[in-house]
């Protein structure tokens, strides 16, 4: 599979799709989001992946969102594709049956940020900045923003970033539960590849449940969601993965799963 736009590469249970148009801030075209797409559905069908990490080629940017240039002369129709655009690949990612890691390792603004925030984690640089900057030419979020924000961080938080469109650092996103942890810019590959293998070690198929039971309960009323949990609970107490979780503590060895 051979791509133009994104860098895809895989090894020990860990797909990686790198945004690859530094020279634009990784922003993305049609071209690159169709090819990200492409390389979630090869990483859906493989199941000797397990987990996903997105991040973006260089240092400068994780991705810059959606090209600027192209609001120049647009209309509510072409404003209205766009939005569409990016509500794919943040869909494709939020959807996405295993777990997906955004590795921001520099700037994460307008559509990157919306990007990211469809990821299941979020690990940054300490170098890393972040914002929904959209106001700042006139516009608002269109890929989510408005919606994902708001539930990561609180309707005030959510409201002062959108409102004012600021930049904020790497530690300040931590602080408000924007990114899961900072780690360090001379190692921050190092980390997140750390980060991926520890969930990629993990029972898959207990993992697919944990993310769906997490998202669609999210929506639901508390009694809905404890009882589809006990569904799932149910699910994945009949795998051989847990028979090989429970025979290695007794052993005391680390486990080998295999998705079954």
């Amino acid at each position: 599979m051979e791509f133009k736009y994104i860098i895809y590469e895989k090894s020990e249970g860990i797909a990686t799709i790198t945004l690859n148009r530094p020279e634009a801030l990784n922003a993305f075209s049609k071209e690159s989001v169709k090819e990200v797409l492409q390389a979630l559905e090869d990483a859906k069908m493989d199941e000797d992946v397990h987990v996903v990490i997105l991040t973006g080629a260089g240092e400068k940017a994780f991705s810059a969102g959606a090209d600027i240039k192209t609001m120049k002369g647009t209309n509510a129709l072409k404003a209205r594709e766009l939005s569409l655009m990016g509500g794919r690949i943040c869909s494709a990612l939020e959807n996405f049956e295993k777990p997906v890691i955004a590795a921001i390792n520099g700037y994460a603004l307008g559509g990157g940020l919306e990007t990211a925030m469809a990821c299941d984690i979020r690990i940054a640089s300490e170098k890393a900045r972040m914002g929904q900057t959209e106001i700042k030419i006139g516009l608002i979020p269109g890929w989510g923003g408005t919606q994902r924000l708001t539930r990561l961080i609180g309707k005030t938080k959510a409201k002062e970033l959108i409102y004012t469109g600021k930049i904020i650092d790497a530690k300040t996103a931590e602080q408000l539960g924007l990114v899961n942890m900072v780690v360090p810019a001379d190692r921050f590959m190092e980390n997140v590849r750390q980060f991926a293998a520890e969930l990629a070690a993990k029972a898959p198929v207990a993992l697919k449940v944990a993310k769906a039971l997490i998202d669609k309960g999210a929506d639901m009323s508390l009694d809905a969601a404890i009882a589809l949990e006990r569904e799932g609970f149910g699910v994945v107490s009949s795998t051989e993965d847990l028979q090989e979780g429970v025979s290695a503590f007794m052993e005391k060895r680390k486990p080998t799963f295999k998705g079954k």
